[in-house]
């Protein structure tokens, strides 16, 4: 500044400074409000940019909520298709049903019809076998009057075996037809060539309906009412008809309690001959019938062929509910129980039924307590072999059932059947309270007690109480400290299979799940 002794000058000067200064401020706030602007303006962006933001979250938002709504729609559309397959199914599978009912029945009528076909053949032999004895005795009369005569007339005696000899060519002569594979006579030639078939097989006579032959047209005769439904015999007891008679006859015995046929070894007796006849075995300990592969013995050829299914495979009887198959139809019979619910052995101690007489058996140890096979390894007891042989498997590590999808062993067959649904992902069964469905039907039966709040199965040491029995004895280890799952790494022990499976995973090193994100 220059400096000036006018008092007007200075003051001026002075004014100019103050107005610089002032406009210096100025021009600094203006700055400031400059960048205060730019900041709101990067403010009002980022507010604006916010809200695109959420907009574009709540889009997503909604988006994914539509996702969802899209995913559950495909899985109920899913769901409904695989219902009407179900349906279709179960309706394919109730036509099916009623055919195999209606074969069960034919094939009943059948085994009937063979079985008093046997008996009337066998009471056909027994009546020959009684008229050649009557002759017999009376020709044995004959030839000891003509001795007689031959004596009291003061004759030569004859000699006696030609006197028999000369019978026996007269006896021949009335039975003159000889049948060359077996030696029996017959009377007349029809006769003859009728019993022929039973060595050649043949079966001249056929049924138009389904092919089988006979070798008797009364045999045809009778099996085409198995086709017309033609039952005339009528049980006036309990309303069954019948095709024949004599099946009727027999069939009233059951009402009367008759029982013609007694074993003479121990007095016990039987409806049917065939039935004292299977019988007596029990007594000659006779067993004629070998099995080709494995050598074991059998007192009927039934039993034989029904054995020998086991080497063949051949398991004819299928289940059309859960398509299982079975060797024999009593077997097939027995295991539809499952399905039907039948339960009719049960037990005087408790009141519990059972679908068989040797399950209910097996069930009468729980009231004995009779335990009487014991594991050499760990000292535990159980009722019957088959579950030590069962529970053996634990130590040896034996698990001889493999699934043929992936590999894996398991210790016993209902363990691999379980296992199959995870592959099939059938699941038939379902419940009728909430819809929920399931691949085995014990599932459905564990499952159902959620609803009806059935818990059955108590612990003693601590009054908890379980829906199911195997629980109960998971549960129980846990106050007996049973550990019967070993580890093969690192010989840790454990109550149940599933944590020594997670823990074998540590040495494996085992990562089966991985996050998909």
């Amino acid at each position: 500044m220059k400096h000036t002794e006018d008092p007007e000058e200075q003051r001026e000067l002075m004014e100019e400074s103050e107005e610089s200064e002032e406009l210096r401020e100025v021009k600094k706030e203006s700055e400031e409000l400059r960048e205060v602007k730019e900041e709101s303006e990067e403010l009002r962006e980022v507010e604006e940019e916010s809200e695109e933001l959420r907009e574009v979250k709540e889009e997503s938002e909604e988006l994914r909520e539509v996702k969802e709504e899209s995913e559950e729609l495909r899985e109920v559309k899913e769901e409904s298709e695989e219902l009407r397959e179900v349906k279709e199914e179960r309706e394919e599978l109730r036509e099916v049903k009623e055919e195999s009912e209606e074969l069960r029945e034919v094939k009943e009528e059948s085994e009937e019809l063979r079985e008093v076909k046997e008996e009337r053949e066998e009471l056909r032999e027994v009546k020959e076998e009684r008229e050649e004895l009557r002759e017999v005795k009376e020709e044995s009369e004959e030839l000891r009057e003509v001795e007689e005569h031959h004596v009291k007339s003061g004759e030569k005696p004859l000699n006696r075996s030609k006197t028999k000899n000369n019978f026996l060519k007269k006896r021949r002569a009335k039975k003159s037809f000889t049948c060359t594979q077996c030696g029996k006579s017959f009377t007349y030639k029809q006769n003859r060539e009728r019993h022929m078939r039973v060595h050649t097989g043949e079966k001249p006579f056929t049924c138009n309906q389904c092919g089988n032959s006979f070798s008797h047209s009364s045999h045809l005769k009778e099996h085409m009412k198995i086709h017309t439904g033609e039952k005339p015999f009528i049980c006036d007891q309990c309303g069954k008809s019948f095709t024949r008679k004599d099946s009727l006859e027999l069939h009233m015995m059951i009402h009367t309690g008759e029982k013609p046929f007694t074993c003479d070894q121990c007095s016990k007796t039987f409806l049917r001959a065939s039935n004292l006849k299977r019988h007596l075995t029990v007594h000659t300990k006779e067993k004629p019938h070998s099995c080709s592969v494995c050598g074991k013995s059998f007192s009927l050829l039934q039993y034989l062929q029904r054995h020998q299914k086991r080497h063949t495979g051949v398991r004819e009887y299928m289940c059309f509910e859960c398509e299982k198959t079975f060797i024999t139809a009593e077997h097939l019979k027995q295991h539809q129980r499952i399905h039907t619910g039948e339960k009719p052995h049960t037990c005087d101690q408790c009141g519990n039924s059972f679908t068989s007489k040797r399950n209910l058996e097996r069930h009468m140890s729980v009231h004995t307590g009779e335990k009487s096979f014991t594991c050499n390894q760990c000292g535990n007891s159980f009722s019957h072999s088959s579950q030590l042989k069962e529970h053996m498997r634990i130590h040896t590590g034996e698990k001889p059932f493999t699934c043929d999808q992936c590999g894996k062993t398991f210790r016993s067959a209902s363990d691999l059947k379980k296992h199959l649904t995870v592959h099939t992902k059938e699941k038939p069964h379902s419940c009728s309270v909430c819809g929920k469905s399931f691949s085995l039907l014990q599932t459905l039966h564990t499952h159902q007690k959620t609803h009806t709040g059935v818990r059955e199965y108590m612990c003693f040491e601590c009054e908890k109480t379980f829906t199911t029995a195997h629980i109960l004895k998971l549960h129980q280890r846990i106050h007996t400290g049973e550990k019967p799952y070993k580890c093969s790494h690192c010989d840790k022990r454990f109550n149940q299979s599933t944590h020594l499976k997670r823990h074998e995973k540590i040495h494996s090193r085992e990562k089966p799940h991985t996050c998909d994100q």
